[in-house]
């Protein structure tokens, strides 16, 4: 047993050394951490205390994430890892941990916002959308769709994001314990925060 949870080697507050007074336990024990990667999904299953099961994610190159303003969830693929608050390594490394912040498909989300709103977004400035033959729908559909455009449209940072066909998204599930990499998308102040963040590296 190498790692270990205890805190019975550690000196007390007052910098004095602690007499151990009994040997490592078996439900003191620390594993290796998992440092899931991007790449073709590979999931180990470990067996823990009380027979329970954890999902050791090694590779995972999807995940579930969750548009929060639209209500929307999708299945998108992981590109990339852009930031991650706790350790600069990680992101050399491409790990993928709680609270890292990642880069996602966009097209998912775009194909459902453009046939749930019925206009285009994620266009460059100067370029006009494509004159795509819209397919013939009721006219209830049609009133409904024309009601959704009186919402206002998404804020520019996010459709710009839109443009390069990437979004940036925070992992908010544990991929080294339930082996899965959900989260959502950055929005409003929140994104505003971590691309300054991100560009003072």
């Amino acid at each position: 047993m190498g790692i270990c949870r205890d805190s019975r080697h550690k000196r007390r507050e007052t910098g004095g050394r602690r007499q151990s007074i009994h040997k490592k336990r078996k439900f003191e024990m620390g594993r290796q951490p998992a440092m899931t990667k991007i790449g073709t999904k590979k999931i180990q299953v470990v067996r823990g205390r009380g027979g329970n099961s954890k999902f050791r994610a090694q590779r995972l190159e999807t995940g579930n994430f969750s548009w929060g303003t639209e209500v929307c969830t999708r299945k998108v693929r992981i590109l990339d890892v852009n930031y991650n608050a706790s350790n600069n390594e990680l992101v050399r490394t491409k790990t993928l941990v709680k609270g890292a912040i990642i880069l996602v498909d966009a097209h998912p989300f775009k194909d459902w916002y453009e046939s749930h709103y019925g206009r285009p977004i994620g266009i460059k400035k100067g370029a006009k959308p494509d004159a795509e033959e819209k397919p013939k729908v009721s006219d209830h559909v049609t009133r409904k769709i024309a009601a959704r455009q009186k919402q206002p449209k998404i804020e520019q940072a996010l459709d710009d994001q839109f443009v390069s066909g990437r979004l940036f998204a925070k992992i908010t599930s544990r991929p080294g314990q339930s082996g899965r990499c959900d989260g959502y998308i950055l929005e409003g102040k929140e994104l505003d925060f971590y691309k300054k963040q991100m560009a003072k590296k």
